[in-house]
């Protein structure tokens, strides 16, 4: 079996500046780093195989926290529109260290979602958020895009 057999094939460009990859939820081409192929990737997955609604997802959300502007690498949204999930992607040469943690934290500081994720391509984490006790839980799967819509209805 040749490397990456299994992995899903993805519109690309090559140009003078590189190659640029399609990205199916902005539409548009971006250019093809590491962090951007995990990216590509794990959408692939949310969508094609958690069965996640594609237009209930986005890429470089943008938030304002303390009057500074921010992204999101990835936001699922609910069926009303509310975000439900945030993702944060590095480099599959990053570690997911506390440092990447406390940069998705932050960002849920704007959002208030019940669930974030930080992955590399090569370590996954998620996370419940329980704001009732002011703690989370890391789980052992992502749930389905059913059950973040049960969450919040």
């Amino acid at each position: 079996m040749k490397e990456n057999e299994n992995l899903p094939k993805f519109k690309t460009r090559h140009t003078e500046k590189g190659v640029l990859i399609f990205d199916a939820l902005r539409k548009k081409y971006i250019p093809l780093t590491p962090e951007e192929e995990v990216r590509q990737h794990f959408v692939h997955y949310l969508v094609n195989v958690l069965k996640y609604p594609a237009g209930l997802m986005g890429n470089e959300v943008a938030i304002v926290q303390n009057g500074i502007r921010r992204r999101c690498d990835t936001v699922v949204f609910d069926h009303s529109g509310n975000p439900v999930m945030i993702v944060e992607y590095k480099a599959p040469s990053v570690s997911l260290t506390q440092q990447v943690f406390d940069q998705i934290y932050r960002y849920n500081m704007v959002l208030q979602v019940k669930y974030l994720v930080v992955t590399n391509g090569l370590s996954l984490y998620c996370c419940r958020m329980n704001y009732k006790e002011n703690k989370y839980e890391f789980i052992s799967e992502l749930p389905s895009h059913e059950k973040l819509s049960e969450l919040n209805p």
